[in-house]
């Protein structure tokens, strides 16, 4: 296992860090348990959770996946073994049921949030909370064609930090992070930070895969010079780059097959270059779920690149993913598909 430096801390986290939107509604606390074993065996350090997982988020299952992770701390007496992410919500639809369906980054609403985390997993601090998406109106969620809205009413962002700078002295945060961002509101939390000297943002989790590099216009640069590296979410762009939905296939229990709200990276552009990348794979005699996270851990700006599965197997294989080194003729091959077709699914 390698281990990349969590931004500018004394950390180091796992190059593959543990997903686990699913634990809770495709996945048993019983599931959840043996993932965790498998991926601490195989050297994992890194678990990544939020508030209002599972996904798709209900009220009858809200913070679920908090709650299994803080039950398997006490039972196997390891908390200090692992490096603790999970997120804050932002304001948004289907959520509801998350603080009469408006929350908000100010000092309220984080103790509130970051006292419901604490309590269900069962630990005294998060080495690594996160703003899961903005709260103000901008581009995320494959949203396109940026909309200014001069009267939109969100938490100014010195509130957040200055509130989160509470909670790092108060010592229930060691580290905070941003997600689903934009370059101007990824710099603004750097710039804020170094003002008026508040907590730095460690990381950005945002999507990249295959079928989705926008990372790498604007934000990777950031990501590098600000030592405020990616933590890739969606690698495998819900299953799509594993092949398992080629040729119209609707495995049973897949999550697309379940779900057809996530239709994010199903539209007709993403389906053909998928099929480029998987053929691409079987190629060169890979396996197609593999080379896509193979590609995505091996880029400069990603600090951990998070995996998430539904059965061991599936596991097994992305941990597996490791051992695999893409050969030059493989990534000049992925450029000129990416080429061909940028960013079907941003």
């Amino acid at each position: 296992m390698e281990f990349r430096p969590l931004g500018r801390t004394d950390l180091n986290v796992s190059s593959l860090c543990l997903g686990t939107m699913t634990w809770g509604e495709q996945n048993t606390e019983a599931d959840a348990f043996a993932q965790i074993d498998m991926a601490k065996a195989a050297g994992i350090n890194f678990i990544d959770t939020a508030e209002m997982y599972p996904v798709p988020p209900r009220p009858e299952t809200y913070a679920t996946t908090e709650q299994y992770i803080g039950t398997y701390f006490k039972s196997r007496g390891d908390r200090a073994d692992w490096i603790l992410a999970t997120k804050i919500a932002g304001p948004g639809n289907g959520i509801s049921h998350i603080r009469n369906g408006r929350p908000r980054f100010n000092r309220e609403h984080i103790r509130t949030a970051l006292d419901g985390s604490l309590r269900r997993l069962q630990t005294d601090w998060i080495d690594l909370y996160q703003l899961h998406w903005p709260e103000r109106s901008t581009n995320f969620f494959g949203r396109l064609g940026y909309q200014h809205l001069p009267d939109d009413d969100f938490t100014p962002l010195e509130e957040t930090l200055a509130a989160l700078d509470d909670e790092v002295r108060a010592g229930r945060i060691r580290h905070i992070g941003i997600s689903n961002e934009t370059p101007w509101g990824a710099m603004k939390y750097l710039q804020l930070a170094e003002t008026h000297k508040w907590p730095r943002a460690v990381s950005i989790q945002n999507p990249y895969n295959l079928l989705n590099r926008s990372f790498e216009v604007g934000l990777a640069e950031i990501s590098m010079r600000e030592q405020c590296g990616l933590l890739a979410y969606s690698p495998l762009a819900f299953g799509m780059l594993s092949g398992k939905y080629e040729n119209g296939a609707c495995p049973a229990n897949a999550r697309l097959s379940l779900f057809q709200r996530f239709a994010r990276y199903n539209n007709p552009q993403a389906r053909a270059a998928c099929s480029r990348y998987v053929a691409l794979a079987h190629q060169h005699g890979l396996e197609p779920a593999q080379m896509a996270l193979a590609y995505v851990t091996s880029r400069p700006f990603v600090t951990s690149n998070i995996i998430g599965a539904t059965t061991l197997q599936q596991l097994e294989s992305n941990i597996g993913s490791l051992d695999l080194t893409l050969s030059n003729e493989v990534l000049a091959a992925i450029d000129a598909i990416h080429t061909a077709q940028p960013n079907p699914a941003p």
